[in-house]
């Protein structure tokens, strides 16, 4: 049976710290593959032997030997571990066996954390990540990397089918977490990913819109909304059902954002999420009802300064309840509305595609809805012959 080789190397980085000391580490060398495993022991030059590979001219040279050689022997143990437990002796297996005994308890979820937060990723994409640890933090609070296989992922889509989640919701949740265990893979805590062989479900989703009435009905609520916060949410909502923003997107602006183009006010920005640079021409938007709720704020910036996106979504279905609105909807719901209406309204799908930033037209061809209401306007302008033969 081939055996990982062992042995000792002094200061491989060949640097020194503040004490002008070296790290001692264990070299684990296997099939041309090799890793390093901290002794945490720093000695300077003078101390190593380095034909020997032992500590020298040391006053605690003997318990520190001592300590290397127990090293080797625990290293040389779990080695003997894998074998027992029938895991095939490679470098990757060797360290990922390691790490999962380093970490313990609820490890999944803690190193998963630490990634997140120390992630070069966009802050949405980490609070995303950070939303499915939460979740998981509640149903399997002491998780570990051994228990994240096949059976794990089916027990927790039943689990969340169970709590009433959306399918789509759960296919997120799953998405989030394939993403957490692909990087556990990479760092050895995992030999491979469960989701290998599993199939996450999606159906098909249809967005939430506002009809011509609906956003009428909110304007005429406006008048009789007494508290000024309300207004606010309210205006910044239609504002975006005339423009297609995003949260995120309207929140980042600012009075530098409206420019004026041949006398004509625009709105110019990039957007947060797909970086793609959007001009929007106010006047021309929905008879320029955009540009009327903007001249009611003197203070521009203060306009798309707003509460947390899920404090205005409460504020927004008090609205909807006041307005005798059905729907339950949310801030981006003024984005789908904006899309479909102006479909709607006869808009030519790659110029919604412009206004809306949408990189690629399969993004935008999700807005086509049909409504009823044009269905029977376009049978109105057919002329079907009288003449027809049955």
């Amino acid at each position: 049976m081939k055996k990982i080789t062992f042995r000792l190397v002094y200061n491989r980085k060949k640097k020194l710290n503040e004490e002008e000391k070296a790290l001692i580490q264990i070299e684990a060398y296997f099939e041309k593959q090799k890793t390093y495993f901290s002794s945490h022991i720093y000695v300077k030059p003078v101390n190593w032997d380095s034909k020997r590979k032992i500590i020298i001219n040391h006053p605690h040279q003997v318990e520190l030997n001592r300590q290397l050689h127990e090293f080797i022997l625990d290293l040389e143990c779990k080695e003997l571990e894998l074998w027992k437990q029938g895991i095939p002796l490679s470098i990757k297996n060797f360290k990922c066996h390691i790490n999962q005994q380093k970490t313990g308890k609820s490890a999944f979820l803690t190193e998963s954390r630490k990634w997140v937060e120390k992630s070069s990723r966009k802050e949405s994409t980490k609070k995303n990540l950070q939303t499915t640890i939460e979740l998981l933090e509640c149903y399997f609070p002491t998780l570990t990397f051994q228990e994240l296989d096949y059976s794990f992922l089916s027990n927790l889509e039943d689990l969340l089918r169970k709590k009433e989640y959306n399918i789509n919701t759960i296919a997120k949740h799953l998405r989030q977490l394939k993403t957490l265990v692909n990087e556990a893979v990479r760092r050895g805590y995992m030999l491979q990913s469960p989701f290998i062989h599993y199939s996450i479900k999606t159906v098909e989703s249809r967005h939430t819109f506002l009809l011509p009435q609906e956003v009428e009905t909110l304007e005429q609520l406006y008048p009789r909304l007494s508290s000024e916060k309300h207004r606010h949410a309210l205006d910044a909502f239609l504002f975006c059902c005339y423009t297609g923003l995003r949260y995120s997107d309207f929140t980042q602006l600012s009075s530098v954002n409206i420019v004026q183009v041949e006398k004509e006010s625009w709105l110019v920005f990039r957007s947060k999420k797909t970086a793609v640079e959007t001009k929007l021409p106010l006047l021309w938007l929905f008879q320029g009802k955009a540009l009327k709720i903007l001249h009611r704020y003197a203070d521009k910036d203060s306009f798309f300064r707003l509460a947390p996106n899920s404090i205005i979504n409460k504020v927004l279905i008090k609205l909807g309840k006041s307005a005798g609105i059905q729907k339950h909807f949310s801030f981006h719901t003024a984005r789908h509305t904006n899309a479909t209406l102006l479909i709607y309204s006869g808009a030519n799908i790659t110029t919604v595609q412009k206004l809306l930033g949408h990189k690629s037209i399969k993004t935008t061809q999700i807005y086509s809805e049909i409504f009823p209401e044009s269905i029977v306007e376009d049978l109105k302008k057919c002329r079907f012959s009288t003449n027809a033969k049955e």
